[in-house]
């Protein structure tokens, strides 16, 4: 029987576009985003997905200051793989969101596949206080929000990025945008191996259910081929699940304060290391064991924390 491969666990410390500051576990300030992700890579995650918030109020930061205030850090104290987000906020351009990459040239970004609502306007109505004055304002009118990734925004990140040799982690919400990476791969924009992030339970994008993990990995098959890396991001609720099942197919998985507050459902997690640890258990003792960071790297190919500019 062919050895399983080992399970690349990714960890989101801290949200911007959809995760308001409504548990007092989600870090905001430089020094709680540094010391969450270095506990979350002791607990077990290889890659750090890694977002800056303004210190003084919680807000979207896309400042390259303010990732330069935990950067260092972390990579100082891990040997993880620091990616940075280009998702930045609903509001903000995709010149303005690539900021930070250009400044420190990450081994990794995300990078969004398609422009799609992205709503979670009915959390305003779970929550009767708010930490910060702009969050509710924010919940509540993301009804009319559109989260722009045209082709040529997806075409402006990839040739703005090339000379710095950043692996993307390829946010696909819906089937359709497995369809525009491919179109993206065949006119040269990316290469293989290319790294895929099945997102399930944005309101917008596609639903958290096991079927639609199973037809968003067959289309990926089917347009990919081997030539393509997996993981599975399950918001809210649908964290643990998914990525369980995720990594039972064999894929690669997601957890965060980012996508979910909860480490069980309607029970707040304490940390971001708390999640990783529970996932990490659960593949564990399912069989399969976890990669370390220099085996994401080899397994994702990419370029090395040596050649990062932080």
């Amino acid at each position: 029987m062919a050895k399983r491969p080992k399970t690349i666990i990714t960890c989101a410390i801290t949200g911007a576009i959809h995760t308001p500051t409504m548990s007092d576990a989600l870090p905001y300030t430089a020094q709680d985003i540094a010391s969450q992700a270095i506990a979350a890579a002791e607990a077990g995650a290889a890659i750090l997905h890694l977002h800056a918030r303004r210190p003084t109020d919680g807000g979207v930061s896309i400042n390259p200051q303010d990732f330069a205030a935990f950067l260092p850090q972390v990579k100082q104290a891990t040997g993880a793989v620091v990616n940075i987000s280009t998702g930045g906020s609903l509001k903000n351009t995709i010149e303005e969101r690539i900021a930070p990459a250009l400044a420190f040239s990450p081994e990794m970004c995300s990078l969004n596949m398609g422009s799609m609502n992205f709503s979670f306007h009915p959390l305003a109505k779970r929550y009767d206080t708010w930490k910060f004055d702009w969050e509710k304002d924010y919940v509540e009118n993301s009804d009319t929000y559109i989260f722009r990734n045209t082709f040529r925004d997806i075409a402006n990140v990839a040739n703005t990025l090339a000379p710095h040799a950043i692996k993307f982690e390829h946010e696909c919400y819906d089937v359709g945008h497995l369809y525009n990476l491919r179109f993206c791969m065949d006119i040269g924009l990316f290469k293989a191996p290319i790294f895929i992030q099945f997102i399930f339970g944005i309101l917008g994008g596609i639903g958290p259910e096991v079927d639609n993990l199973i037809f968003m990995k067959r289309t990926a098959d089917r347009l990919f081929g081997d030539d393509y890396r997996w993981s599975v991001l399950g918001a809210g609720g649908a964290q643990m699940g998914l990525a369980t099942t995720a990594s039972q197919m064999g894929g690669n998985v997601r957890v965060g304060l980012e996508d979910s507050l909860q480490i069980a459902r309607g029970q707040l997690a304490t940390s971001n290391a708390q999640q990783v640890a529970k996932i990490r258990r659960i593949v564990e003792d399912l069989g399969c064991d976890i990669a370390t960071p220099d085996e994401a790297r080899d397994m994702l190919g990419l370029k090395g924390a040596d050649k990062t500019a932080f």
